[in-house]
């Protein structure tokens, strides 16, 4: 007998209850990424006082009883009683959705919590918020908790205590906000002083003269735990950070202006390097997927430097114009839109759509480009990027050339990799993984151990050439990454296509060594530089094999860091054994099925983008051409035996 389905199985979530029912689609998800959005969406509202004259000092303090407080001497939630729900403004905004005064320009020119969820959400996704408000003279407090009814056994999410109430008399202005997440919707509730430090100093550098103060209450050394961030040189001091240990060749390019009600700014360095670096943001909110002011950024650098170089010559008239790739080679550039009414995709805001947006941005950065490269004060600065461009020019046919011959299926390119890739039979590209292995030999036994069914095997040849010191001609013209390309079957740079994807695992699979951890990098740097969405789409894991073999009689454990091993040879007892293998090569093609590439016991790391500009930055310290800044981040981080979390794996024979 069919279920019955009637008017009474429609169910209605109230208030806050369809937050936390799906919190995936109002902050993403519930993982480290959701965890920290909290954070964002309180540090916006703050922000957008700032943005718009009424703020000029934030702090965001990690407390030590795990909640977040976030401060600002604007002018304060409004505090009188809402006249359509008859309860304090304060309340409506922390328990409404889509409740705010960012829905018209008449209180914030341009906002970056549009959707007026923000504030709300936090509330029903923590286990308490207390909002402080400092306006008038007064000093109001109002606190939500997120309780289990005791009768039906249901989580009341983010309701208040008691009503608004003044607790005293103050000279202070603005708003306090402290949540603690909860701990039922997510997966862990610590957050990343790193991560949060980050953000705070890239909102210093996107808000010029504003005052930011983070601090963490849970770090042991006093000294460490509070730090000042103020720019007075804004996105100019924001390009000179990501460039720091880049060789330049201009000053920042800097400029801004306002039309139709669109504010534009942007802030352009080049670099000897061969890569571009655009970070886009719309009311300091992070646009990593770019949107309509990113593309009107990057068609009006097109068009002003190919008219400049007309004009000086460089081009002639029978000469084609130069593309955006060329003129954007070596450039590193953020580009800031301020928007009325930004439509984003998604709550988590990661692309702009306004399609009025491309062609007045596009116009304003023309028109403030061809002032810049008319200066005469900027003649030497335009002529290197121009130069730069028509360099680039020139070996972009023999990159189109090598491209070509990566991605055709003729006996020059296919024959070197059949005898390479060892594929797998199935045909489904969501269940099947591809091993890149460092090594013939250890190529070799995970051919034999691996499950052919689903498991690719692509041994390499020796280390891959270093992309961040090369063209991309040259890129492709190595043996190395050519299988790559081919094996993946996405295609690479402005060609790739992510659903031309044949694994859904892409698993580096090296020695745990320094020569295994620079073949990673090298690897890595090359995901990130030409098929980055293969990265951030998490595609790109790190399998992680075993530094030690203990064994006595028919017992046997891995061990996958040094501080496992004593629990292992304390677990077998006197007259074990002990291997400490030196490489995957040593490992018989079992040994690595049991350790490395059995999905029901090997470790792996997905590897993500959580902040791009520092991904930016350790790329070039990592693979570029400073040394001595090399040097310094691998005697302060690196440590090639160390994965806190990973236990002994026992194996009984």
């Amino acid at each position: 007998m069919a279920n019955s389905y009637s008017a009474a199985d429609i169910q209605v979530l109230e208030g806050l209850d369809a937050v936390r029912m799906r919190p995936g689609m109002y902050i993403g998800s519930t993982g480290t990424r959701g965890l920290h959005h909290l954070i964002w969406e309180i540090v916006d509202n703050a922000i957008d006082e700032a943005a718009n004259g009424y703020a000029t000092e934030i702090t965001v303090t990690l407390k030590k009883d795990g909640s977040c407080e976030v401060t600002d001497n604007g002018r304060g939630v409004p505090v009188d009683i809402h006249p359509q729900f008859g309860v304090s403004a304060v309340e409506v905004v922390y328990t409404q959705l889509h409740a705010g005064g960012k829905f018209s320009d008449k209180n914030y020119a341009y906002s970056g919590g549009l959707h007026g969820v923000g504030a709300s959400v936090v509330n029903a996704l923590s286990e308490w918020m207390v909002v402080d408000v400092y306006q008038n003279y007064a000093h109001y407090q109002q606190r939500f908790e997120s309780s289990t009814d005791p009768k039906t056994g249901k989580i009341l999410s983010g309701h208040p205590v008691a009503p608004l109430a003044k607790i005293g008399n103050t000279r202070k202005r603005g708003t306090q906000v402290c949540f603690k997440p909860d701990a039922r919707v997510f997966e862990d509730t610590h957050f990343q002083t790193d991560l949060v430090r980050r953000r705070v100093r890239e909102l210093a550098y996107l808000n010029r003269g504003v005052k930011f103060v983070f601090t963490d209450e849970r770090l042991k050394d006093p000294a460490e735990r509070t730090i000042e961030y103020c720019y007075e040189g804004g996105l100019a001091d924001f390009v000179k950070y990501l460039n720091t240990d880049k060789n330049v060749i201009t000053e920042p390019i800097v400029f801004e202006a306002s039309r139709d009600g669109l504010l534009v700014r942007v802030a352009i360095q080049y670099t000897d390097s061969y890569t571009e670096s655009i970070y886009s943001f719309v009311n300091n909110v992070p646009t990593p997927e770019g949107g309509t002011h990113e593309t009107g950024f990057k068609a009006a650098v097109t068009k002003a430097f190919n008219d400049y170089a007309r004009r000086i010559g460089a081009l002639k008239e029978k000469d084609n114009n130069l593309t955006g790739d060329d003129f954007r080679e070596g450039m590193t550039a953020v580009v800031y839109a301020g928007v009325k009414n930004p439509q984003f995709e998604g709550q988590t805001k990661g692309k702009l759509g306004n399609t009025e947006v491309r062609p007045v941005y596009e116009a304003v950065c023309s028109e403030q480009l061809s002032i810049y490269l008319d200066d005469l004060k900027h003649q030497d600065a335009a002529q290197r990027i121009v130069e730069k461009a028509v360099k680039a020019a020139r070996v972009r046919e023999a990159a189109r050339k090598a491209r070509n011959l990566a991605r055709q299926k003729n006996e020059l390119e296919a024959a070197p990799l059949v005898g390479k890739l060892s594929s797998c039979t199935g045909r489904n590209p969501e269940l099947n993984e591809l091993f890149i292995v460092e090594g013939d030999s250890a190529g070799g036994s995970a051919k034999q151990g691996r499950d052919r069914r689903f498991q690719a095997i692509l041994p390499l040849r020796g280390k891959p050439l270093n992309v961040e010191k090369k063209r991309l001609d040259q890129v492709l013209a190595n043996e190395e990454f050519r299988s790559i390309i081919t094996a993946l079957g996405t295609g690479i740079g402005e060609e790739f296509d992510l659903t031309h994807l044949k694994y859904n695992r892409v698993i580096i699979l090296s020695d745990a060594d320094q020569d295994g951890a620079h073949i990673r990098a090298i690897l890595l740097t090359f995901f990130f530089r030409y098929m980055r969405d293969l990265v951030t789409e998490g595609h790109v894991y790190i399998g992680m094999p075993p530094l030690y073999k203990v064994a006595k009689g028919n017992k046997t454990l891995y061990c996958y860091d040094d501080n496992a091993l004593p629990a292992a040879i304390r677990e077998v007892g006197r007259g074990y054994t002990l291997q400490r293998y030196k490489g995957l090569g040593e490992m018989n093609p079992e040994q690595l099925w049991d350790t490395t590439l059995n999905p029901d016991g090997r470790r792996l790391v997905q590897v993500t983008i959580e902040d791009l500009a520092e991904a930016e930055r350790r790329v070039t310290i990592l693979m570029g051409d400073k040394v001595e800044p090399r040097k310094a981040y691998i005697s302060a981080f690196a440590n090639f035996n160390r994965v806190d979390d990973f236990k002994p794996v026992t194996v009984e024979a």
